[in-house]
């Protein structure tokens, strides 16, 4: 078993080790084992450009407003459905998870179709809501996870000595489901940072730092800067993912911790 862990570890994880290796290399062109030189010339080289910089903050600001419009509705929605009965409701869960369960390119095909049928030109806006769709359920299923966690019988006794509903939501529930509601942004916030299929149909003539990344395979001898660019995506995603991965511990596994 433990074989298998460390194959399949090193199976995910040794191409990435890989990229960030050839972001020191000296050659500019081929993947030469072992390289014959490192350098932090690319670095600088990377920095230096003005597209990298503008694709970087422009997938930044469609991750954080993404990020943001689904915190509120994954959360709304997680509320109104964990514990609710009403006819249909097992259909409007599946309907409310199915943009993630979709292929991306279904899913940016049918964007591309609304968008077209609303006369929307492509734009920031457009990919925004592109985003917000599977961003959305990554927020709703944190959330709805740990309120079907929490005992029933805490907003009843919540009631019982005399709160009302919003007390009831902000003394009781809230606290509860912070952590996953965190770890939910987070979570949506890398996806979102990352995402290039349904951005390809929802962006137009705006170029994430994922579809900058597209253009620049076809540029041999920029692949050094690719891979550069490659290793900051990895450090500002893997942040957000280790942040959602902490607040979603266990109770037990945090005081070990502390």
């Amino acid at each position: 078993m433990r074989i298998g862990a460390f194959a399949g570890l090193a199976f995910m994880h040794v191409p990435v080790f890989i990229i960030i290796l050839y972001a020191f290399t000296t050659e500019d062109r081929t993947y030469q084992f072992p390289p014959p030189g490192l350098t932090l010339r690319w670095f600088q080289v990377a920095f230096a450009r003005a597209d990298i910089w503008s694709s970087l903050a422009l997938s930044l600001s469609v991750a954080a407003c993404a990020t943001a419009i689904a915190m509120v509705l994954g959360t709304l929605a997680a509320f109104a459905l964990a514990r609710a009965k009403f006819p249909a409701k097992d259909a409007l869960t599946v309907l409310f998870v199915l943009p993630i369960a979709l292929p991306g390119i279904v899913t940016g095909i049918a964007l591309l179709a609304a968008m077209r049928l609303a006369n929307l030109d492509a734009s920031f806006v457009t990919i925004v809501m592109g985003h917000a769709t599977f961003c959305t359920v990554i927020v709703y299923n944190n959330v709805i996870a740990r309120l079907r966690r929490l005992p029933a019988n805490w907003v009843e006794a919540s009631m019982d000595l005399g709160a009302h509903g919003l007390q009831t939501l902000r003394y009781v529930l809230l606290p509860q489901v912070a952590t996953a509601f965190l770890a939910g942004g987070m979570l949506a916030f890398a996806l979102s940072f990352d995402e290039i299929i349904v951005t390809i149909f929802t962006a137009g003539k705006e170029r994430t730092l994922p579809i900058w990344f597209f253009n620049e395979l076809f540029r041999p001898r920029d692949r050094p800067v690719t891979n550069v660019v490659a290793v900051i995506v990895i450090a500002v995603t893997l942040i957000p993912i280790l942040l959602a991965y902490y607040f979603t511990r266990p109770d037990d596994e945090h005081e070990t911790a502390r």
